[in-house]
């Protein structure tokens, strides 16, 4: 079957089987990459259709798919999704349900009655659930929200690192790999750490035109508050609110039922099943605004939301735009609005200051290396006189450090030989420290989205390493610009170059600084670039005092 044919089979499948009249450009390259054997890396905006990437080919393909999906309710949602359909049937296994129903849900795949089997990172670092896939032998292994596996991707999970080895013992099956943002380094990183062979990278841009960026600005909290429930109260339902605080998220919720606002407050401090009644009635339309913290919306595939408004600024642009693509998936005008505060960005710095208990990481080390067996994590956390939390926060730094590794179904640590307790700790600090500066590189680009006094959209998906080159006409900024006397997008501050100018310092270029290291151009301004360094993270940089000092040269 040439390429041609697999490409109307593939659309058939879509058509017939999930009520698809057609398929989008990248979706089709990316599936005819999979038929082809070949590892596939996706980059798609939030809402554009990538689960049907891997659905469809699992049909011509045979054999199940396994899926690996980060949360719970978002594998409950990608199985109701698909048994809604004329799709195969789909099942999940996780620790939220009943043996009998995991039980139920192995012996549908394994008798051919279901095709998609959703997990999570951390069930298949179990060697039992290892062997009993490799006797399913798989067509695909697919990594929803691949970013997790990357320590600049926004939600950066450890047990996502185990992945590729997890994907090799199951045969190697072609490697599937999804993510709505990811800038190169990202990239790079799940490349490397899925273990990924000359993938075939497909990309639409991260662009979300439909939507509108606004910010509005407070120097009070009052004022601020106000103005969100004012706003919030007004705009066009359905929509979600973000808040920073659970304490937040109650008083805001109870502020818009006071002002007729159908609103519920959604936070992790609720029941699972109180979560559950929350987030399926706002699917269904009522109620018609969740005001929540960051445990709300992944998953979240309501084509009709009107606006995400956040009314404390995040701790960076990677979740604000992984948040604000929850808005506008049917293609309509939507509204994504921040109220910014700068003193609000205190909070997010205070979040990113912890300190490091290195005494408590050379305990866990000599324990782990007095013992020859490997440990379960509460073992050692009892052993070395830790809370379970901090010893597991610790452990992960130290597996990221190369200094411990895991194994078996119940995630037991083991000490890698070579190491004295004192270098394992020391490195690992180094990858705290790391992950410090950039975090706090972060918080520092969130402002610059705040504050500029440029094209808000430019900014957005500069940092995301995607250039545009012209102002998009659809933020509160150029909106504002386009007003005054004698506008022109020549005349804007911190004009992107003019298309077709290339010099240096293109996107995706990598450099290398003398005091920082390695790093790659994310964005080109008319007199700045900025640039991801490895090791301090975000940075901008005056384009003439690069040139005339020489500070960048090629990596």
């Amino acid at each position: 079957m040439d390429e041609q044919e697999r490409g109307a089979e593939l659309r058939r499948v879509a058509r017939e089987r999930f009520g698809w009249s057609d398929l989008g450009a990248e979706q089709a390259e990316a599936m005819q990459g999979l038929l082809d054997g070949r590892d596939v890396l996706v980059v798609m905006p939030t809402g554009s259709g990538k689960s049907a990437i891997y659905q469809v080919p699992t049909v011509l393909l045979g054999g199940p798919a396994v899926v690996v999906s980060p949360l719970i309710a978002l594998q409950r949602d990608q199985v109701t999704g698909l048994r809604d359909s004329a799709a195969p049937d789909a099942v999940a296994v996780n620790s939220a349900q009943s043996q009998s129903v995991t039980d139920e849900g192995w012996q549908a795949v394994e008798d051919g009655d279901a095709e998609y089997l959703f997990l999570s990172p951390e069930q298949l670092a179990r060697k039992d659930v290892l062997e009993r896939l490799r006797d399913l032998r798989p067509s695909l292994f697919v990594v929803d929200e691949a970013h997790c596996v990357s320590a600049w991707g926004h939600d950066f999970r450890p047990d996502y690192l185990t992945l590729g080895e997890a994907a090799e013992r199951l045969g190697r099956p072609p490697v599937l790999a999804l993510t709505a943002t990811a800038a190169a380094p990202v990239r790079e990183d799940i490349v490397e750490h899925l273990h990924m062979r000359d993938p075939r990278l497909v990309t639409a841009g991260t662009d979300r035109p439909a939507i509108r960026l606004t910010v509005h600005t407070y120097t009070d909290d009052p004022s601020k508050r106000e103005a969100v429930s004012r706003w919030t109260a007004a705009a066009p339902a359905p929509g979600i609110l973000y808040t920073a605080t659970r304490k937040d998220a109650e008083a805001y919720a109870e502020r818009l039922r006071q002002d007729g606002v159908d609103a519920e407050a959604y936070h992790a401090g609720l029941k699972a099943a109180e979560r559950r009644r929350i987030q399926d009635g706002f699917m269904d339309g009522a109620p018609a605004v969740v005001v929540a913290t960051s445990a709300f919306g992944m998953g979240i595939d309501k084509p009709d939301v009107r606006f995400v408004a956040h009314a404390s600024v995040p701790e960076s642009l990677d979740s604000y735009y992984q948040e604000v693509g929850r808005a506008g998936r049917d293609g309509e005008a939507a509204d994504a609005v921040l109220f910014y505060r700068p003193e609000d960005l205190g909070l997010q710095k205070f979040l990113t200051s912890r300190s490091l208990d290195a005494e408590a990481l050379r305990r866990i080390m000599s324990t782990l290396l007095e013992r020859d067996a490997p440990q379960s994590r509460s073992r050692t956390a009892e052993l070395c006189g830790l809370s379970r939390r901090k010893a597991g926060d610790l452990l992960n730094l130290l597996e990221e450090a190369g200094a411990v590794v895991v194994e078996g179904r119940r995630r037991a640590v083991r000490a890698v030989s070579g190491r004295s307790a004192e270098e394992a700790a020391e490195a690992a600090e180094e990858v705290f420290e790391r992950r410090r500066r950039i975090d706090r590189s972060r918080i520092e680009m969130m402002r610059g989205y705040a504050e500029t006094p440029s094209c808000r959209r430019q900014y957005l998906l500069g940092y995301f390493g995607e250039q545009l080159d012209v102002p998009c006409g659809h933020c509160d900024v150029c909106e504002r610009l386009d007003n005054e006397p004698g506008a022109s997008d020549a005349g804007r501050p911190d004009a992107a170059p003019p298309p077709g100018d290339a010099g240096p310092y293109e996107p995706n270029e990598r450099v290398r600084h003398a005091d920082w290291g390695a790093g790659t151009v994310m964005r080109r301004e008319e007199d700045r670039v900025v640039v991801l360094f490895e090791q301090v993270g975000y940075k901008t940089l005056s384009l003439s005092a690069v040139e005339e000092g020489d500070l960048l040269t090629g990596a």
